[in-house]
């Protein structure tokens, strides 16, 4: 069994980073953050939490906190963009506890970072240290450490949960380029007092179409409305998760489309857009004593908004294994080989549902429907095998 007294350096203060930093106190590691902001802002809306992640959060002590915080919605459903007519509905809300074991959750980005942030300096004060960027890695036998500006910062591993753009992956043998998908995504949030009867359903929606697919839900105890929309794009490229695009580019994109949508692009005061960019896993997720999670590993586009959540289902397998383990490398290896199959199954899905969310315009009998009907617990079903893992009881053998 490794060590108790063993230092890991994470490279990176995101939702990985920071859960994993709290993974690892939970199994007795010290730790220490690099986030190369100057202070730990998380820039976006709406982030799902589906119940695999909250069983990791229940464990951590902070189910309770991010529950609060956020939106409990009641359904899972997909509807046609236009008219607005359910295509199917699976419940949520106490269903989703009873079901998968733990509950399903909207929450801003940012109030789920300030409570992991807490949560950190709580149980480990001094362990954040911001604007401080990794560059790169080095390592000996028994230690390793990350390379900053400033110097090198050591312990005895590097995690690498610096997202698409990691420094520790670029370092990584067996690098991968990323290739546009011909996706490109619009964000935005607006206050519900602002949509005069026109809110999204409290409920994870899918709004489906020809060519394009928009996703709602509510944050904030209901009070704040997120939107996400995609779609199909050839000529714009831009891999930035901060840039702008007008309220006349999101209207003529879904123009048509149910009053829902529109009046929220209508709404908003700004409008992000950012183009979808894919990214095969690299053939090796540690090299040494350093070792990937989360996007920086296996970034995945948004269509099974798992991508934090897989995150999080790596951190505690992680740190479970490096707690478990005769040493580091065996950690690793068992770490990659307990991971590496589910993270791919969720890309592909995730691949898959863009292609389907994009040809079901005026999908009024969709084998979907018919199925759900049928048979109400279908999609249930379908999820079980994504919602119903709960990493925190699987067998580390």
């Amino acid at each position: 069994m490794t060590s108790m007294a063993q230092t890991a350096i994470i490279a990176g203060g995101g939702i990985g980073g920071l859960t994993a930093a709290l993974c690892l106190h939970h199994f007795g590691w010290r730790v220490q953050v690099l986030e190369q902001a100057d202070a730990l802002e998380e820039v976006g809306a709406g982030i799902q939490i589906s119940p695999n992640g909250m069983q990791v959060f229940q464990a951590l002590g902070l189910a309770e906190k991010i529950v609060a915080a956020g939106f409990l919605p009641q359904a899972a459903e997909m509807r046609d963009g236009g008219t607005g007519n359910v295509i199917f509905s699976t419940p949520l809300g106490h269903a989703a506890t009873h079901r998968w074991g733990a509950p399903y959750v909207h929450i801003h980005r940012a109030d789920l970072l300030t409570i992991l942030a807490d949560a950190v300096a709580k149980h480990m004060p001094e362990a954040i240290q911001t604007g401080t960027a990794v560059t790169g890695y080095g390592q000996d036998k028994n230690h390793a450490w990350a390379i900053t500006a400033n110097g090198k910062v050591e312990g005895n591993i590097v995690i690498g949960a610096d997202g698409i753009h990691s420094s520790i992956r670029v370092q990584m043998p067996g690098r991968r380029d990323a290739h546009f998908t011909g996706h490109v995504a619009w964000r935005m949030a607006v206050p519900v007092e602002r949509l005069k009867g026109h809110a999204p359903p409290p409920n994870a929606t899918v709004w489906t179409g020809k060519g394009a697919h928009a996703v709602t839900y509510l944050l904030r105890g209901g009070q704040l409305a997120n939107m996400v929309g995609v779609v199909e794009c050839s000529d714009w490229t831009e891999e930035s998760w901060s840039a702008k695009g007008t309220r006349e580019q999101a209207l003529t994109d879904f123009a048509g489309w149910h009053p829902v949508i529109t009046h929220m692009v209508e709404a908003a005061d700004t409008h992000y857009r950012w183009a979808i960019f894919d990214r095969r896993p690299p053939p090796k997720w540690h090299d040494g004593r350093a070792v990937l999670l989360g996007d920086a590993c296996h970034p995945m586009s948004p269509f099974m908004a798992q991508g934090a959540v897989m995150a999080v289902e790596d951190s505690y397998v992680l740190a479970r294994l490096l707690a478990n383990s005769a040493d580091t490398e065996t950690a690793f290896k068992a770490y990659a080989r307990q991971r590496r199959d589910r993270v791919a199954r969720v890309i592909n899905t995730a691949r898959d549902n863009a292609r389907l969310f994009h040809r079901m315009g005026g999908a009024r009998q969709h084998p979907l429907r018919l199925a759900s009907q049928a048979a109400p617990e279908f999609t249930a079903r379908q999820l079980d095998w994504l919602y119903g893992h709960d990493v925190t009881a699987v067998s580390t053998a």
